[in-house]
């Protein structure tokens, strides 16, 4: 799909990753409509790159349906908005784990419900959700995370299947660590990654989002190739994906997260 002329319709916009896929998608001549919770960066962002500003919080059903319905013509559906969800189960109140999964998993369906229908009855249109490599493979202290992009892979891969032929294709971007902005980026824990875990940047990011709207890829894994053939490996391996994580590190790696993490749950 061409993105220039095309509007799109991003969440997560105020976020660092939702910013450098603002800014990669400006380039490519594509209009925006950029939603987050923070209006205090929405506008500034979206003033630079002559977006429209529709801030909204995706856990509130209400100001979604008011989001979508204004929004309704959009060529292209980025779900790039999340909540952090790193730590173990019994750390999380009732309420935490309700909005984990409405801003993660549910608000992203419901914009697909939404607006698919829309696009497919133009015969144009394509819908690209962020997961993670915890969408491919699980991890110490991510059972919450996982448990959403998990499912959000799954959905977007059946919706896929679902609108084939239609002229409305369906994307998977899974990134890995990315360093400098974004979930892990805040949460300080870079310096607890073992020798041989690497990172990527925002950018390279925004830049496998743009390959896959123009490509239609079912999915852009977002990380250097030992983790790429290491997801692959865990997600058909599981008891050695959690044998190879205990020997690595990993719990002192989510425990760092989690703690750095702690205040972006509400």
């Amino acid at each position: 799909m061409d993105l220039r002329g095309s509007t799109v319709l991003l969440t997560g916009a105020t976020g660092g990753l939702g910013a450098a896929i603002a800014r990669g998608l400006h380039a490519e001549g594509a209009k925006l409509v950029l939603s987050g919770r923070k209006v205090e960066l929405l506008e500034p962002l979206a003033e630079e790159l002559g977006a429209v500003a529709a801030p909204c919080d995706l856990t509130d059903r209400a100001a979604l349906e008011a989001l979508l319905t204004e929004h309704a013509g959009i060529d292209i559906l980025i779900a790039n908005a999340a909540v952090p969800a790193t730590g173990e189960l019994d750390s999380y109140s009732g309420e935490e784990i309700d909005r984990i999964i409405e801003a993660n998993l549910t608000a992203p369906i419901q914009m697909c419900r939404a607006l698919a229908p829309q696009m497919r009855g133009r015969g144009r249109g394509h819908i690209v959700l962020v997961s993670s490599l915890s969408g491919k493979v699980a991890s110490p202290g991510g059972s919450m995370y996982s448990a959403t992009k998990f499912g959000l892979r799954g959905f977007g891969f059946g919706l896929r299947q679902d609108l084939h032929g239609t002229g409305v294709g369906v994307s998977i971007i899974s990134p890995g660590f990315i360093r400098d902005a974004g979930m892990f980026a805040k949460s300080g824990a870079e310096d607890s990654l073992p020798a041989g875990v690497g990172t990527c940047t925002p950018e390279q990011v925004a830049a496998a989002t743009v390959t896959a709207i123009t490509k239609n890829r079912a999915e852009m894994t977002v990380a250097p190739l030992p983790m790429k053939v290491g997801a692959v490996f865990g997600s058909a391996l599981p008891r050695v994906a959690a044998f190879t994580q205990a020997k690595s590190g990993g719990k002192a790696i989510a425990q760092r997260m989690a703690e750095g993490q702690a205040g972006f749950r509400s």
